[in-house]
């Protein structure tokens, strides 16, 4: 099989790599295509000290059955899938139900470096990792669940209610698949802020108001938008700018849920969450619940989630595509390299 390798950071390359075998209860997925994630790119250039030359990455993906491992049942050979790269050792499966991610023992595909992960033609994951999607489904969506799973955690840790104000600062995948989760979960006043004018365009397109936080008015446009302050917030940026600006704009005894991750450290203005009683949680990745919800809201093809793929391009153009991606092209969305295609 063919796979896109971290050559070194700042390179990467295709390269051949034997074809995996499933061992009992594993499946192997034959990939159709994988979504370049931003941790994936800081991988590339070795910001986040989470990848490491040789590596394989990837797990943002959909693909097929390719095989089926001894005791494996509910699954067919040519199945559309996608799978959940937290995996939690068997032996705490039980005890870590619902907060799958909280695992101190999980393997994370993608991440764990001597796992070869979705940037290869072929993967095996544990059976119960493997999440089966609808055949009638534009297959390249199934790319989409795993950044959607990322949303709706966060979106359910806020504690949103279909009724509710929600701001959501941030226009990159992350604050796209927000909000979807948002809609997924029919609230209707939203309003995101964005300094990416392509960004704002792709928010806009999904029928949702997207505000440049840098105009004199913005805070303002916000209120306009969401008829009055924000009962929720969720940042999905993750520096101090975009924090203090999800804080401000909630309403007294709001919530602000932080899962961009764009400084390790933060200083933040203690009395906008002490004095006016606001709750700030945080969000990491998803439980399998999330994961397996997210997925059934996609296999349903709602017709908004196509905005999000900006492009897809062929496995050999992946070099490429990443470092394109890394000096910082225009691209609005989400970018898939197609393992399924040559050329």
């Amino acid at each position: 099989m063919k796979a896109l390798k971290l050559a070194e950071f700042g390179r990467m390359e295709v390269v051949d790599l034997p074809d995996p075998e499933p061992g009992p209860g594993e499946v192997v997925i034959r990939i159709v295509a994988t979504g370049v994630c931003g941790s994936d790119l800081h991988g590339f250039t070795g910001e986040n000290g989470r990848r490491v030359p040789g590596q394989v990455m990837g797990h943002e993906s959909v693909g097929t059955v390719a095989a089926l491992g001894s005791g494996v049942d509910g699954f067919d050979v040519g199945d559309p899938v996608t799978f959940n790269p937290v995996v939690v050792p068997e032996a705490d499966v039980e005890a870590y139900a619902g907060r799958e991610q909280l695992s101190p023992d999980k393997r994370v595909i993608g991440v764990t470096p001597d796992i070869v992960a979705s940037f290869a033609q072929l993967i095996v994951v544990p059976a119960r990792n493997v999440v089966a999607l609808p055949a009638s489904m534009p297959i390249e969506l199934g790319a989409l669940v795993e950044p959607l799973a990322v949303a709706v955690h966060a979106v359910r840790n806020a504690g949103v209610q279909a009724s509710d104000a929600v701001l959501v600062t941030g226009a990159g995948p992350i604050g796209q698949s927000v909000v979807l989760a948002l809609q997924m979960h029919g609230v209707s006043r939203v309003a995101v802020t964005e300094v990416v004018p392509s960004r704002r365009a792709l928010i806009e397109d999904l029928g949702v108001t997207a505000v440049d936080p840098t105009s004199d008015d913005a805070d303002e446009e916000v209120s306009r938008a969401l008829g009055g302050p924000a009962d929720r917030a969720i940042d999905a940026v993750g520096i101090e700018a975009t924090l203090r600006s999800a804080l401000k704009a909630t309403k007294i005894g709001g919530t602000v849920c932080l899962v961009g991750m764009g400084a390790p450290t933060l200083a933040l203005d203690a009395f906008l969450i002490s004095t006016q009683e606001r709750a700030l949680v945080g969000s990491f990745t998803y439980s399998a619940q999330d994961f397996a919800d997210a997925a059934a809201w996609i296999g349903s093809a709602p017709p908004q989630a196509r905005a999000l793929i900006s492009r897809q391009v062929p496995l050999a153009q992946g070099p490429q595509t990443f470092a394109d991606l890394a000096s910082g092209d225009d691209t609005a969305g989400k970018v898939l390299v197609r393992l399924d295609e040559e050329e």
